[in-house]
């Protein structure tokens, strides 16, 4: 009954937030927003919204550990998914084929994860009231990151140009609407999610938190994948990498943003200590795509890209790792 229970969950959780991603388009383009915030910034995080659900709604049943697994084991799973997505492209190298200020983003990401490591490694900081220290600096440095790519995006790109929509698309009451629907949805259904996430790590005895890096995370980021497959489908690559990498920047405001909602103490203070190796994997995967993007030699063995490759092989090596650490038991 519990994995039925995850399945179907799983299943509706997807589908609306694949929804408020294609909302959020409509918003962002009638709004005339601009693609870096569509796509790197509005996207992702329309697509990182079950990750904080999921984190808040785990929160109400005392499951931390499961939260923060989810919020780490979300940032291993993006750049996993990123490079399924470049394997399937087989042709066309989505990483070094995508503009070059996709760095800046991996690097921010980075910087965000260090942070939350760095907060995980001293065992707690000073709070204010009942939130961390270290939320507040990793709200601050997403604000100051999402205005130093949008400064970098601009000057790259030169004089905006934005297209007029055609006739029949949506129209913004549409998108709103039914971004408000799509939400309403995931806030019904991400609580029966984290049920089921629970019940499975009891029955498995795994514990919550590898359930909530290795199991939980894969469910709430089948969104990012379901909207980098439609962006590789419409040719916008940029799009697609922006969106998993911006969703990784995301989680880490995400996981700030959380801590307003536990009132026990700091989020990063109460969770198992070796979420540090979690973190450490998502930082390593992230860079491991960061070089991809830099590094514009082919790396090629007949039409397997190397670069994404390795990536997957480190993040099965870094799951097998964690599995025998017992991470968040």
């Amino acid at each position: 009954m519990v994995w039925l229970l995850f399945l179907a969950s799983s299943a509706v959780v997807t589908l609306a937030a694949t929804k408020l991603a294609e909302y959020s388009d409509i918003i962002g383009v009638r709004t005339k927003l601009g693609g870096l915030f569509v796509g790197t910034i509005f996207l992702a995080a329309a697509t990182s919204m079950p990750e904080l659900m999921a984190s808040i709604s785990s929160f109400r049943s005392g499951a931390v550990n499961l939260a923060a697994g989810n919020f780490f084991g979300s940032n291993m799973t993006n750049i996993a998914l990123l490079a399924v997505v470049d394997l399937g492209l087989r042709r066309i190298p989505l990483l070094r084929g995508t503009a070059i200020s996709h760095s800046l983003t991996a690097a921010l990401a980075t910087v965000l994860m260090l942070v939350a490591v760095t907060s995980i490694v001293l065992g707690g900081v000073p709070a204010i009231g009942w939130v961390g220290l270290d939320s507040l600096l990793l709200i601050g440095l997403y604000f100051a990151g999402m205005w130093l790519v949008q400064r970098e995006n601009n000057a790259n790109a030169g004089p905006a140009v934005i297209e007029e929509p055609a006739d029949d698309f949506p129209s913004l009451r549409r998108g709103i609407i039914g971004f408000i629907i799509a939400t309403a949805v995931l806030l019904v259904t991400v609580p029966q999610l984290v049920k089921a996430s629970l019940g499975i790590a009891e029955i498995t005895g795994l514990g919550s938190g590898f359930i909530g890096t290795a199991l939980l995370s894969f469910v709430t980021s089948l969104p990012e994948l379901v909207a980098a497959i439609a962006a590789v489908r419409l040719g916008a690559f940029d799009m697609a990498v922006g969106n998993l990498l911006g969703s990784n920047v995301f989680n880490m405001f995400g996981l700030a943003i959380a801590d307003f909602f536990l009132l026990d103490g700091a989020f990063l203070s109460l969770i198992n200590e070796n979420f540090v190796l979690v973190g450490l994997l998502g930082i390593l995967l992230t860079n491991m795509a960061l070089i991809g993007n830099l590094a514009r030699v082919q790396r090629k063995f007949l039409f397997i890209e190397l670069d994404s490759v390795a990536i997957l092989f480190v993040y099965l090596a870094g799951m097998y790792l964690l599995y025998l650490r017992g991470v968040g038991l």
